[in-house]
Order: C-alpha cells, then structure tokens, then sequence
C-alpha cells in the first residue's frame, strides 16, 4: 500500500512539475527571425514610428523621452518632432488615456510596452522575433470588433494600427496536416504605402528600438562588461603568479 501511495505521489508531481512545460509546447507558434539593429538611424527612426503609431494607446512610462539622446536625438529635435502633447521633455513616455476610460472603450488597458521586447520572449523565440512577426500579421476579419484579426495573436483586441502602410491582408484557412486548421495570410489586395520589403524593414526598426527601450544602457553595459571581463583575467594571471612566487619561497 506504502508503495502504490509513493508512485501516486512521484506521478502527481511529474504532472504538477511537466503541466506548464506542456501547455507551452501546444501553444508553440512560429516566429520569424528579427532583423533587430543597434544603428542609430534605424533606432531613430523606429523611435519615430513607436510614437506615431503606438504611442497613441499603449504607454512606455518607464522610459523618459529624454533618454532619447542616447541614440541621437538632441533636445530640439525631441521637443519639435517626438513631443505631439503639450508635454515636458522630462516627462515619461505616457498617454493622455487614463485605464479607467481604456478598458470602457477597448475592454481592457492597452499594456505598456517599456519591456515588452523582453516579456515576450518564449520557447519559440525571442520578444524581437515575437514582436516582428505579430505586427506583420494581421489582416481583414470582419466578424471582429475591431474588423482585424492576427495570425499570432488569434482573436486580438487591437486593430491593426500600421494598416495605411502595410495594406490590407485577408487570410484564408488550410489543413494543418494534423486534423486542424492553420490560417495563411494572402498578400495584400489593397496595397499600402509601402512595398512589403519597405514595410518589414519599418517594423524592424520599430522592434529595433522596443529591444533598446527595453534596457537603453545595454550596450553601455556590454561594453563595461568587456572591460571587466580583461581586468578579470588580468587580475587572475597576477594573483596566480603571485601564489606561486609566495609557495615557492615557503617550500
């Protein structure tokens, strides 16, 4: 009886330990690889993009708009070209919305996206590659709400906020090859103002400084990492000596 009740035990911990590992794994979805850059004209103009088109509901209030500077805007720029409120450039990356009139108007608050480069990341990729292939996915679904749908993010609150460039896709359901359905997207048949090559490569540069966002003194700490790593070895080498030179003397 002892027996039975100790393999009981070890089967429901191996289910309480595997559950969450297997929930992922069914829930995998593919993601293209990210093109993510640290080029200062990509950054700037993905800075760019973010507050046009994201900025308006979605807030990044653990970033100042003075961190801007760090990848080239100076202050004119930030106050003429980035500043659309009557804003101070001290102040947080926010929106006007308050949560309360958010969720009565969409259902639920927009989530803030200062890290969502990172809080995306998965088994099956990256925040970036997440990131880059959601907003590239979505097309014309008129039993929606919001008449948008996203192959990454079925049945999505948010319209598809870039649609003017990228045109307007539809998508069509196919055999997954194991008795599902799996939904293709159709190049768009209401052209954007932009070519699909341009469009990528403006939503790279979006994702490119959502990464940036998410930690804006990465490369500062990598570079200081480096430095550390040299002092490190260095510092190794001489007390190795110095340990040999101090036994030496002792035998």
């Amino acid at each position: 009886m002892k027996t039975h009740i100790i393999k009981l035990l070890k089967s429901l911990a191996a289910v309480v330990l595997f559950a969450p590992t297997l929930a992922i794994a069914s829930t995998e979805i593919h993601l293209d690889k990210a093109p993510v850059s640290t080029d200062q004209q990509k950054l700037q103009h993905g800075a760019e993009l973010f507050i046009k088109h994201c900025l308006n509901c979605h807030s990044a209030s653990s970033v100042r708009y003075t961190e801007l500077r760090k990848i080239g805007f100076d202050d004119q720029t930030i106050t003429d070209k980035l500043l659309y409120s009557d804003g101070k450039i001290a102040d947080m990356m926010t929106v006007a919305m308050t949560r309360a009139d958010a969720e009565a108007w969409f259902g639920i608050a927009p989530p803030d996206l200062s890290v969502m480069a990172r809080a995306k990341a998965s088994e099956s990729g990256s925040g970036a590659d997440y990131l880059y292939t959601y907003l590239r996915s979505f097309y014309k679904d008129e039993h929606r709400p919001t008449g948008w749908n996203n192959k990454t993010f079925p049945n999505v609150g948010m319209p598809h906020a870039m649609w003017d460039m990228q045109g307007t896709q539809t998508a069509v359901e196919e055999n997954d090859g194991h008795g599902g359905k799996t939904v293709k997207l159709v190049a768009p048949p209401v052209p954007g103002s932009m070519s699909a090559e341009k469009y990528d490569e403006a939503v790279a540069d979006i994702v490119s400084f959502m990464v940036w966002m998410g930690e804006p003194g990465a490369e500062k700490r990598k570079f200081i990492g480096i430095f550390v790593i040299i002092f490190l070895a260095a510092y190794y080498v001489l007390t190795r000596r110095l340990g040999h030179s101090y036994w030496k003397n002792i035998h």
